[in-house]
């Protein structure tokens, strides 16, 4: 065999040698992440539980102390409809059911509404609790605006944790609490002025929340999603009409010129902003809605330009690091998008991210940012993810290697 020949040969055997390991990796990042959220709720006492979206790493509590213990209502709804993908019916019901009795059981409000955060742990009578610590230096309680707040985007992934559970079960509770968070989002997040949609939510603490002005694709994009799939188990002619009302917006935000969807506006509600980009708003609405336009799928061509973080992606345009949760939502929307070839380099990608126990970091960096600001308060863009053991990408990872759309409960196709 002539060294041409050789070469020729070895780069092939290599070739086979990494598909055959990527082939690897999606069943075992399966097994993996599904294991890890099923004994995350079995550890807790029985009955209703949220989970720590940042859980101690090798016993250690999380550096960050406002983060210490606290369940983020969207990381929980995605371990919820994980668990149902995993086949684990049992432990996606139990965070399903602290779900539901949020929407019944706030300490402050009694409209339906879901806070962005609660205390992690059991969860029952009489009321929710919401997160908090205590501060030494200021010798007080101390609770985070952003975690007593209700923003837009958070009640619609409830309310799509809540359908899944409905349409996995039957158990009728489930509809209607989902159905009471989306008349909620309805009724006091709406906005007429063009372009029409649903506004950010409401920031600060109780008896002084603020309206959040802005819209956001993404919370369009989520609202859209959970008002088709509550029309879909329960028809209902003012269901569909919401559920176009967010799509129409979404449709606004894409930039025909450029490939892709604009993050939103700013504070007036109408103004686009053609700056900044998220990778969720780019591609969840190749999934979320029902037939979208064949030219969103440029979307791909931008994501790679602009949210390339290495072997991954960032959160957001020129990322200063791989987003864990982000990469496992790009290797989801490609793998049921009919783009395996896109997504199966990604798979070994999100296995390198295991913190311990098949838990995954939110980011293999220190910290990287988003570019976005946690609340109006803000002084700078201070909302960033770190190096720790992240529940949003766990259940990320599980759903996307399972292959359900986690915004319709449906399975890629064969």
């Amino acid at each position: 065999m002539n060294s041409v020949l050789k070469a020729v040969v070895g780069v092939m055997l290599i070739s086979s040698g990494a598909s055959a390991l990527a082939a690897q990796a999606r069943p075992q990042l399966v097994a993996m992440t599904c294991a890890a959220l099923d004994r995350a709720v079995a550890s807790q006492p029985e009955g209703p539980v949220l989970l720590a979206s940042y859980p101690p790493l090798e016993g250690q509590p999380s550096p960050i102390l406002a983060l210490r213990g606290v369940a983020f209502t969207y990381d929980n709804a995605l371990a919820s409809i994980a668990l149902f993908a995993c086949g684990k019916a049992v432990s996606a019901r139990r965070i399903a059911d602290a779900l539901a009795f949020a929407t019944n059981h706030d300490p402050e409000y009694q409209d339906g509404r879901l806070r962005n955060a609660y205390a992690a742990g059991p969860v029952g009578e009489p009321s929710m609790k919401l997160p908090g610590y205590w501060s030494t230096e200021r010798n007080a309680w101390n609770q985070d605006a952003y975690q007593v707040s209700s923003a837009t985007g958070n009640q619609a992934w409830a309310a799509l944790a809540l359908l899944e559970a409905f349409r996995q079960s039957g158990e009728a509770s489930y509809l209607e609490a989902a159905r009471k968070v989306l008349q909620w989002s309805q009724k006091h997040t709406y906005d007429g002025q063009s372009p029409a949609g649903f506004s950010g939510g409401y920031y600060g603490y109780f008896a002084k929340q603020v309206q959040q002005n802005w819209k956001s694709t993404e919370h369009n994009v989520d609202l859209a999603a959970a008002w088709s799939a509550l029309n879909a188990v329960a028809p209902d002619q003012a269901s569909a009409q919401q559920a176009q009302i967010a799509r129409q917006f979404v449709s606004s935000q894409w930039d025909a010129k450029e490939g892709r969807f604009l993050i939103g506006t700013g504070e007036d509600g109408q103004t686009s902003d053609r700056i900044r980009s998220g990778l969720d708003a780019q591609i969840w609405p190749l999934i979320a809605l029902h037939d979208p336009p064949k030219d969103w799928r440029r979307v791909f061509a931008f994501i790679d330009l602009a949210h390339r973080a290495g072997e991954g992606y960032g959160f957001n345009r020129d990322p200063d690091g791989l987003w864990t949760e982000g990469t496992a939502q790009a290797a989801a929307v490609a793998q049921l998008s009919g783009l395996s070839d896109m997504a199966q380099p990604l798979w070994s990608v999100l296995l390198a991210q295991e913190a311990s126990n098949g838990w995954l970091f939110a980011t293999p960096a220190a910290r990287i940012s988003t570019g976005l600001a946690i609340g109006p308060d803000s002084v700078t863009n201070d909302f960033f993810y770190y190096h720790l053991p992240h529940l949003g990408a766990t259940a990320w990872a599980a759903i996307a290697a399972t292959g359900v759309n986690p915004f319709t409960g449906s399975l890629e196709a064969d």
